[in-house]
């Protein structure tokens, strides 16, 4: 017998497993690179009211195994639904649970008004980058951070 997979829209009911499951997100950013600053960027699911709006989950046999949080967001460019996180459970990987996410989203964020999909996937999050890949979500800019704490006085660019 095989799994059946599916994706809904985050509601109450659903909205403490996604908190669950994003604590053990989060606690596997710790030691990724880019995962400090994405911590401080993110606040817990658990911290925020209301979050799920534009958020979905991921379901293997009507239990819960991952979610997209969701939001759109206005810019110049015109309304932008923006892919907060995203995250399957290891376990459920490989299910299709990641493009059913992605795929919902989209159709969501069209039918919003939305002029585009953007997301963040971390250096070396290949699992993430190729799942925007798959879904025709490609980069547009690549954001390069160091720590200036982290630099002597003496350091400088030489030309």
């Amino acid at each position: 017998m095989t799994a059946e997979t599916s994706v809904r829209p985050v509601d109450e009911s659903s909205a403490s497993e996604c908190v669950s499951i994003d604590d053990s997100l989060r606690q596997g950013m710790v030691d990724r690179r880019g995962g400090e600053a994405w911590l401080a960027e993110h606040p817990r699911l658990g911290d925020l009211e209301q979050w799920w709006g534009d958020s979905f989950v991921a379901c293997v046999d009507e239990v819960v195994v991952g979610f997209l949080v969701g939001r759109v967001d206005e810019d110049p460019r015109g309304r932008i639904f923006v892919v907060d996180r995203v995250f399957v459970v290891d376990g459920a990987r490989g299910l299709g649970c990641g493009d059913d996410l992605l795929e919902v989203a989209l159709s969501h964020a069209i039918a919003r008004g939305c002029a585009y999909l953007e997301g963040t996937a971390l250096p070396g999050d290949r699992d993430t980058k190729n799942l925007y890949e798959r879904a025709g979500v490609t980069a547009r800019s690549i954001t390069v951070s160091q720590r200036l704490s982290d630099r002597s006085s003496s350091e400088h660019v030489s030309r």
